[in-house]
């Protein structure tokens, strides 16, 4: 989960969605995530979507039961994220027949800036990925050397380099393919 402080890259389909530009405004997001959850027959309690700017939205659900959507590793929530995303990709225009560049379609396609949370499960989770990365670069600068990150996902090396973005003296990439793909974290000195 990315948490209203973390600096991403502009997602321009969030732009629409928060401007209200398209028929998929914040509301209607809210309500078709709340269809989806009461589908499961899981009691949903509360339901709320914060904004950090233009960046991301957050959409924060209380359920009685999470169990279900954050057993095995969050899976199921990782499912509701994906359904909700590839839902509002239908409903919201490509860029190009907004006037805008390919390469913004290219970025659309990438993700939205949109992640949803149940009972809190992603921001412990990112959490944990952050104090990953900051043990691991600490390590890096102590050795002067780089360092291997466990396999991840795309979205788990993205907080990473998120996270260490700001280093001047460590540089980071991903490497491998597949679900071996993980981020080397680099030692690179002072500049």
């Amino acid at each position: 989960m990315l948490s209203p402080d973390v600096k991403s890259g502009p997602r321009p389909l969030l732009k629409i969605i928060a401007s209200g530009k398209n028929n998929m405004e914040k509301e209607e997001i809210k309500n078709l995530i709340k269809d989806l959850v009461e589908k499961t027959t899981v009691k949903l309690n509360d339901i709320s979507v914060t904004e950090d700017g233009t960046q991301n939205i957050w959409v924060s659900v209380e359920v009685n039961e999470p169990h279900f959507f954050v057993g095995r590793d969050g899976e199921g929530l990782q499912a509701l994220n994906h359904i909700v995303r590839r839902i509002i990709e239908t409903k919201t225009p490509r860029m190009s027949d907004l006037g805008e560049s390919p390469r913004s379609d290219m970025r659309q396609q990438q993700g939205l800036g949109l992640l949803i949370d149940i009972n809190g499960f992603q921001k412990k989770h990112i959490e944990n990925i952050r104090a990953v990365a900051h043990m691991m670069s600490e390590r890096a600068r102590y050795f002067k050397s780089n360092i291997e990150v466990d396999p991840m996902s795309a979205f788990e090396r993205r907080i990473i380099h998120e996270f260490l973005s700001d280093a001047i003296d460590l540089k980071t990439e991903s490497v491998g393919t597949g679900y071996a793909r993980r981020v080397v974290i680099k030692y690179v000195g002072t500049i």
